[in-house]
């Protein structure tokens, strides 16, 4: 049962919503094969230097290709070089680099979030796809008002959107928030500021938002959890807002901030209050819009 609830008050604040030598490569790779009778580690020897594109510095997965002086690049870059070796600038062909693929088939690999809590040793060629859903990558700043590139893990970012972003920082389970805008037929798209919460141990984010769905303009009040989405289903959440004896509630999970806001605001899954109908909950001459949006966070048994 939700007691206790914090009232707090948010305002508008951005309407911004809307990511040259001869190659001297070619012995030590001839070297390298003769030596990976055993698994190899990156750190252990120069074969990194190898399977790295010279062009995007990424590591190089098939097709791995090469110019006729043996210099290597990743099968992406090679259309964007315009046919012309980036090393030593010769016309480049259709040239296979058979002998780097082998050298990294022969490899396990620490995964490159090692230094964040991950200590899976992969082969080559599965490590890019771990990588991709590995539990210990970092996380996005889930700031919507604004493009932030920062990542890091959790407790990182509620640091973050403390002292850069100013959010609003609140302890319990239970809230009250009034959403106030003045001329509110002439707001499309706006964000209002991100307030978190701290409940049960975890941070989670609410936010409020007013955009175009369809032809309809609407406003609309989500949930997303600072966690993977195993973890956000643990917890539960309902969302009430209302005025003049009528009242529309939502329930649901958290979504985590895995999810990117646009894509849980695009799934519309959360509370979605029609423009004319959040004017009739504001009551008066419906000039002003004024929305008090009360809530609860609850774990799962």
């Amino acid at each position: 049962m939700c007691d206790g609830v914090l009232e707090s008050h948010s305002s508008v604040v951005d309407n911004d919503m809307s990511t040259n030598a001869e190659n001297k490569s070619v012995p030590s790779i001839r070297s390298t094969i003769a030596s990976t009778r055993k698994p190899l580690v990156m750190s252990t020897n120069g074969v990194n230097e190898l399977l790295v594109c010279p062009v995007c510095s990424s590591l190089m997965y098939p097709p791995i290709h090469q110019c006729p002086n043996g210099h290597t690049l990743c099968s992406n870059c090679k259309a964007r070089v315009q046919n012309r070796c980036p090393t030593c600038r010769h016309e480049l062909g259709n040239i296979r680099c058979l002998a780097l693929e082998k050298v990294a088939e022969s490899l396990n690999l620490p995964c490159r979030y090692n230094g964040l809590g991950c200590h899976d040793i992969l082969p080559y060629y599965s490590k890019f796809n771990h990588e991709q859903h590995c539990r210990f990558r970092p996380y996005n700043c889930p700031y919507a008002g604004s493009e932030c590139s920062v990542t890091g893990d959790i407790p990182t970012l509620v640091a973050h959107l403390k002292d850069d972003h100013k959010v609003d920082m609140h302890d319990g389970c239970t809230f009250n928030h009034r959403y106030v805008k003045s001329n509110p037929q002439e707001v499309e798209n706006a964000t209002w500021m991100l307030t978190v919460f701290n409940c049960f141990g975890r941070q989670f984010c609410l936010h409020f938002e007013a955009f175009q769905l369809g032809m309809a303009p609407v406003y609309m009040a989500f949930l997303r959890f600072l966690g993977d989405e195993d973890e956000a289903k643990k917890f539960s959440y309902s969302l009430e807002v209302g005025g003049n004896s009528r009242k529309l509630m939502w329930q649901g999970n958290p979504r985590s901030i895995r999810d990117s806001h646009r894509k849980v605001r695009d799934s519309e899954d959360g509370l979605i209050i029609q423009r004319n109908l959040a004017l009739y909950f504001s009551g008066g001459d419906r000039q002003e819009l004024k929305l008090r949006v009360t809530g609860c966070i609850w774990k799962e048994q």
